[in-house]
């Protein structure tokens, strides 16, 4: 009886280090994978370029043309437009920036503005992230490729009963090969 009594409690503090160190197994994998978080894009992009085309006077109509819509406009603000934008993803550091637009009447009396990027510095954070190591190899066996035609068919056809291939054509690749 007092073997009986031993070998369970030998098995209980077997058994509860066990659920230990599977738990810490759990969150140390946690830790490791990372759930997939969309981009999230709120708001007006307004750029270097687009600001200093917005001009003291100008009215109303022309600011929208040129910035378009205000992400916020109050009832008890009606002079004050404010393009507001922000930009998360995952694996990068997140964007912000105001641009605030205030009116005398209908024109343009004030602009203040964040640091704003020109077009091109912006387009440059919208690259996709880099994929980290060596990309793998994309090769398949010639038997399993489709065939290709690589004359140019001219066949016309009079009956309705023949059948006409379309002409292959070359696209260019979609990414940019790299040397």
């Amino acid at each position: 009886m007092q073997l009986l009594r031993n070998a369970s409690l030998v098995a209980c503090a077997v058994a509860l280090v066990a659920c230990a160190s599977v738990k810490d197994q759990a969150l140390d994998l946690s830790k490791r994978v990372e759930p997939y978080r969309i981009d999230v894009v709120q708001g007006n992009v307004v750029t270097r370029e687009q600001l200093a085309a917005v001009q003291v006077g100008m009215t109303r109509n022309n600011v929208q043309d040129i910035l378009g819509s205000p992400l916020l406009t109050s009832v008890f603000h009606g002079n004050r437009w404010d393009y507001v934008f922000t930009f998360r993803r995952q694996g990068a550091p997140e964007q912000s920036r105001r641009v605030t637009v205030w009116f005398k009447g209908d024109k343009v009396d004030s602009i203040d503005a964040d640091a704003l990027p020109s077009e091109n510095d912006f387009v440059a954070t919208l690259k996709s992230l880099q994929v980290k190591g060596p990309l793998p190899e994309l090769t398949a066996p010639s038997d399993k490729l489709p065939a290709r035609n690589t004359e140019p068919s001219n066949t016309t056809s009079t009956s309705s009963t023949d059948t006409v291939a379309a002409p292959s054509k070359a696209y260019p690749p979609l990414e940019p090969v790299s040397q």
